[in-house]
C-alpha cells in the first residue's frame, strides 16, 4: 500500500472526527435552545400580584388596557387593487403601530384625567403577522417569517417599553391567532406552541427578562384568563366560530360563542366577567365582550367579499376597582396623509 493511501485515510478520519464534533455541538446548541424556550414558557405564565389587587383599592384608580391584535405585520395591501381605499406595508405598519402606542399614552393622560393608574395591560391577541398560511400571502408579504420576526421584535418591544415608562408596570398576556400557525390547516394539538404568536411572546419576554416593570403571560392554550382588580378577563383570538356575513352580522355567532364559553367555564368553576378577542377586524364594544379591530384595515379579501369597510384601529379602555369598564376608546391608527397615499 502506498504512503499516499495512508495519508488519505488519515485525512478522511480527521474530517469524520471534525464532522462528529460539529454534530455534537449542533445537538448541544439545539438542546440548549429548547431548554431556554421551555424555561421562558414556564416563567411567562403567571400574572403579577399588582394586577389583581382588591376592589377596595380606592376611588380614582384604574388600569389601562391596550389590545394589540390582527396587526398582520408585513402583509402588503395594494392601493391599486383596493381602488385607492387602503394601503398597507411595512413602513405604514410602523407608522400605525407607533401612532397607536402614542395615543395609548396621550388619551388617558389628556382625556381621562383625574385617575391614578396602577399600571397597564398590553394584550397580544393573535395574528401579529399574516404568516404563510395561504400561498398568496407567502408570495406577497414583505419578508419571510423569520425576517419579519427579526424586524418586528424590537419595534413591538418599543411599544411595551413606552407603556412601562408611562404607567410604571405592564403585564402582557399572549394568545395565538390563526394566521401565525405553521401548518396549512388549523390543528388542536400543540396549537399555540406551533404558532409564531406564541414564539413572539416568548422572545419579547426574553427582551424584558431584566426589566422588573414588565411581566408576560404566554399561554400554551388557545385562551388565557387574567384578573384586573379581581375582574376576570378571558382572552382568546376569536377564530373558533364562523359565519357573521348575514344580515345580523357578527353578533349572532359571537353571542353564541360567548354563551358557550360562559357555560363551559362556569361548569369548571372558572367564571369570567369580560371576554376579549380579535380575528373579526371589527371593533365592537359588546355588553360582556370586546372585539378588537385591525392595524391592517380594509384589504383585498374583505373588499372582494363585500364586507363593510372599517378603518385601521385598536381598542383601548380603563378598568377600575368599582366598575368593570370606566372608559373606552377606538384608537384610530390610520393617517392617509402621514402615510403618503391620500389626503
Amino acid at each position: 500500500m502506498a504512503l499516499s493511501d495512508y495519508t488519505d485515510e488519515a485525512h478522511l478520519a480527521r474530517i469524520v472526527e471534525d464532522l462528529e464534533k460539529q454534530l455534537t455541538e449542533a445537538h448541544r446548541a439545539s438542546a440548549t435552545a429548547e431548554k431556554r424556550l421551555d424555561v421562558l414558557s414556564k416563567l411567562a405564565v403567571e400574572q403579577p400580584k399588582w394586577l389583581s389587587s382588591p376592589r377596595s383599592a380606592g376611588k380614582g384608580r384604574g388600569t389601562v388596557v391596550l389590545m394589540l391584535s390582527d396587526l398582520h405585520l408585513d402583509e402588503v395591501v395594494d392601493l391599486d387593487e383596493m381602488n385607492g381605499i387602503n394601503k398597507y406595508d411595512r413602513k405604514i405598519a410602523e407608522l400605525r403601530l407607533r401612532r397607536v402606542a402614542e395615543k395609548a399614552v396621550q388619551i388617558p393622560r389628556d382625556h381621562w384625567s383625574g385617575t391614578e393608574y396602577d399600571g397597564a395591560v398590553v394584550v397580544l391577541g393573535g395574528d401579529i403577522f399574516s404568516g404563510n398560511i395561504h400561498d398568496e400571502l407567502r408570495e406577497t408579504n414583505e419578508d419571510t417569517m423569520l425576517g419579519s420576526v427579526a424586524h418586528w421584535i424590537p419595534r413591538l418591544a418599543q411599544v411595551i417599553r413606552l407603556m412601562a415608562d408611562e404607567y410604571g408596570k405592564v403585564h402582557v398576556p399572549v394568545v395565538p391567532g390563526n394566521h401565525g400557525r405553521m401548518t396549512p390547516k388549523k390543528r388542536h394539538k400543540r396549537n399555540a406552541r406551533d404558532n409564531f404568536d406564541w414564539f413572539i411572546g416568548l422572545m419579547l419576554s426574553s427582551v424584558f427578562a431584566d426589566d422588573e416593570r414588565v411581566t408576560f403571560q404566554v399561554s400554551s392554550a388557545t385562551d388565557t384568563t387574567f384578573d384586573v382588580y379581581q375582574w376576570k378577563v378571558l382572552l382568546f383570538h376569536g377564530d373558533e366560530t364562523g359565519g357573521g356575513s348575514g344580515i345580523g352580522g357578527i353578533w349572532p355567532p359571537i353571542m353564541r360563542m360567548v354563551h358557550k364559553k360562559q357555560s363551559s367555564h362556569a361548569a369548571l368553576g372558572r367564571r369570567f366577567d369580560l371576554a376579549i378577542m380579535g380575528h373579526w377586524h371589527q371593533l365592537v364594544w359588546g355588553p360582556n365582550f370586546h372585539i378588537n379591530g385591525s392595524l391592517k384595515g380594509y384589504d383585498e379579501f374583505a373588499k372582494n367579499m363585500n364586507f363593510a369597510p372599517e378603518q385601521a384601529q385598536q381598542a383601548l379602555w380603563v378598568m377600575s376597582p368599582e366598575h368593570r369598564i370606566t372608559w373606552r376608546a377606538d384608537v384610530i391608527a390610520e393617517d392617509r396623509k402621514a402615510e403618503g397615499w391620500g389626503e
